[in-house]
């Protein structure tokens, strides 16, 4: 038995209770998590905004290292630190075949799959395919990623959501280049590292935007030059702040309507406007045909940072090691498993940074 946080129901409050897991079969690796990162997606399935098949082991950014590994398994072996990805790609899918492997049709495939059995003898589903709530974990190979040299294994668990898409939303998604200006809004765990990889990319004039005017200094931390607290004249700040204009690009890290028109308001004409924020279908937005061709800007969504782990987890890396990255700066609290309803709470609350789990 091992102990982990289970969803019982869409809704419910979370269960910190013991496990059965089973031991690797064919093509699967067992885990000992380092460190797991409590994510708004995590919240997002637990209240239904994103469906997957309950009771699950909730849990998707996470580390740790392999404990076993099940036949055909050759890419990692006992004892190495991996970072967990929940979305691994499929490569045969009309997506993985244009290179767009955050898109994979077949990424979630395995949320469906039994992953373990509760004490009173319920199927556990992996609520993102990779339950990192829990003191170990038994994924699919191409869940792992081998842990990049010089990351501390614990903080390494932040690469495998917030990291991944903070910087795909910056580099790819968005493509900033050097000298642009862009805001941010939402200085959770994604926007600090949105924040930083903008930071990273060269970008002049860095806005962050956030309900709470106590995210200030996190934010500057990160690479803000100019804070913003959100109101009705948000847009209207930035503007100033860029001489009129509007910045070239906004990251909205949210997944509000308000928050997404609000982004794509504050950018400039021809600007860029990339939605990162996990909304629900209530949250409806409206745009006129006249502004849509006068302003000329674009809205764009972004999954997972539009990255692909394997070629991006190096990058990053190498930011991490030379101190241009600082995990750590993501991270505002560290708590044990019993911790996580109350980061949910946090979260709901607009308060802190990255909640990460520590084993």
């Amino acid at each position: 038995m091992i102990r982990a946080a289970v969803l019982p129901a869409v809704g419910a409050p979370l269960e910190i209770t013991g496990i059965e897991l089973p031991e690797p079969g064919p093509g699967q690796v067992r885990i000992r998590l380092a460190a797991a990162g409590v994510c708004h997606s995590d919240l997002s399935l637990s209240n239904g905004t994103m469906r997957v098949p309950v009771p699950a082991v909730l849990g998707h950014e996470g580390a740790g290292t392999v404990v076993s590994v099940g036949e055909g398994v050759t890419h990692v072996a006992p004892g190495d630190g991996v970072v967990l990805n929940w979305a691994p790609s499929c490569g045969t899918c009309h997506p993985c075949s244009l290179g767009e492997v955050w898109l994979c049709v077949n990424a979630l495939n395995g949320a469906a799959n039994v992953h373990a059995r509760a004490a009173d003898g319920r199927e556990l589903h992996p609520g993102l395919n990779v339950a990192a709530f829990a003191e170990e974990t038994v994924v699919a190979a191409n869940c792992v990623l081998p842990v990049p040299d010089g990351v501390p294994l614990a903080d390494a668990a932040l690469l495998g959501c917030a990291v991944l898409t903070g910087w795909g939303a910056v580099h790819h998604a968005s493509r900033v280049r050097e000298g642009e200006t862009v805001a941010v809004f939402g200085v959770g765990g994604v926007g600090l590292a949105t924040l930083q990889a903008a930071r990273i990319a060269g970008a002049s004039t860095i806005v962050a935007v956030d309900v709470s005017p106590e995210k200030e200094e996190l934010a500057r931390a990160a690479g803000a030059t100019e804070y913003v607290v959100a109101s009705e004249t948000t847009a209207r700040e930035i503007r100033k702040l860029t001489g009129g204009h509007g910045v070239d690009v906004a990251v909205e890290c949210v997944g509000r309507a308000v928050t997404i028109r609000t982004a794509w308001e504050s950018t400039r004409r021809g600007g860029r406007a990339t939605v990162v924020g996990i909304g629900g279908k209530d949250q409806q937005v409206s745009f006129n045909a006249l502004e849509i061709f006068h302003w000329g800007r674009t809205l764009a969504g972004c999954v997972y940072g539009n990255s692909d782990p394997a070629a991006d987890l190096p990058v990053i890396a190498a930011h991490i090691r030379d101190g241009r990255f600082d995990l750590g700066a993501l991270v505002t609290e560290r708590i044990t498993l019993d911790g996580i309803p109350g980061a949910f709470d946090a979260m709901l609350a607009g308060k802190g940074g990255r909640a990460l789990v520590v084993f």
